[in-house]
Order: structure tokens, then sequence, then C-alpha cells
């Protein structure tokens, strides 16, 4: 490899990126890919600039290609998951997300985004089971906590998202009265 050349093209791509020149930059990226074709730096920008200019399927081989090259890498597989998610492929994510969390089973964001596919299914009792492993992880962001409490609205279980709203109004006021709009659930605090 000329690493002369690799630099100048990765030095050339980064200014892009400032400037916001997505598309130039990803063709620097392309001619740095000829270069070190095994570089799994160059292969994630690649996959994140071509999800960022709508070439979402270019986007989801090139993360098919990284998550073959390393399968243990939990990077890979999440953003494969995610993107597919996003294309509406959720059977195809939910596997992807499962693999993320076999390599890092504390990744709280593979843990929602199985939880958004699972949801999506309608399997709710194993979205409740992710949702909860991911509010563990994350007790501070609301994201989790929103799911959750619409999940026990669909399983028909107002006490229960009542708890979560409960619960939110003591650190996301804002988002427990997003929840008491969506839901028609009236939470008293401090109750």
């Amino acid at each position: 490899m000329d690493r002369l050349t690799y630099l100048y093209l990765k030095l050339q791509a980064i200014t892009l990126l400032v400037l916001g020149r997505k598309r130039a930059a990803l063709e620097r990226f392309e001619a740095m890919q000829v270069l070190a074709p095994q570089n799994l730096y160059v292969m994630a920008s690649r996959a994140h600039l071509r999800g960022e200019l709508d070439d979402k399927q270019g986007a989801v081989e090139v993360l098919q290609e990284i998550t073959r090259r390393n399968p243990d890498g939990s990077a890979g597989w999440f953003n494969l998951g995610y993107m597919l998610d996003d294309m509406g492929r959720h059977l195809e994510a939910e596997p992807a997300f499962r693999r993320a969390l076999e390599a890092e089973p504390k990744m709280d964001r593979a843990w929602y985004g199985l939880a958004l596919v699972l949801i999506r299914q309608r399997r709710f009792d194993e979205a409740i089971v992710a949702l909860r492993k991911n509010t563990e992880l994350q007790p501070m962001s609301p994201f989790g906590w929103y799911q959750l409490a619409r999940v026990h609205v669909d399983r028909h279980e107002p006490e229960e998202a009542a708890k979560i709203i409960r619960h939110l109004h003591g650190f996301e006021p804002k988002v427990a009265a997003q929840l008491e709009r969506e839901t028609g659930l009236r939470v008293a605090q401090g109750s």
C-alpha cells in the first residue's frame, strides 16, 4: 500500500466532511479502500456516508462485508441492524442486533434497536425484556422508558405504563407529559 497516498486521501476526506461535501468525501474513501481493502475504518466510513447519501442498500452491502470480515465486532452488526431496520427490513434487522449483543451484551443501543424491531413485529413479551435491559443500562435515557410504557399500553397494562410515567416525571417531565397525552393516562406525581 502507498501509505502517503492513503494519508493524503484520508486528509482530503476529513476536510471534505468538515466542509459538508459528503459525496466527494465518499469518493476519497472509495479510493482509500482500493489501497487498503481490509481496512475496517475505511469500510465503516464508506457505509456511513452511503447511508447519509441515501444509498441505504449500498450501506447495507458494505456493512455485510464488515460483518463477514469481523464477525465478532459489535459495531458492524449494530450498524447493519440499524440500517436494515431503517429500510423496513425488520426480520433481517433482528438477527443483526442479536449478533451485536452476543459480541457486546452491554450495548444499550443494540437492546433498544432489538426492542424496536420486536415491537414492529408485535412480539411484546420479548420487547419488554429488551427494553428492561436497555433501561437498566441507560436508566436516565427517556427513549427506552417511553417505548416500555407504550408496550404496556399496547398490552392493556395501564398500571405498568402509569408506573413508568410516574418514574419519568422525576427526570423527564416533558416525556412523561407526552406519554400522558398519547395514552390518555393521567398520573399523579409522587403517588
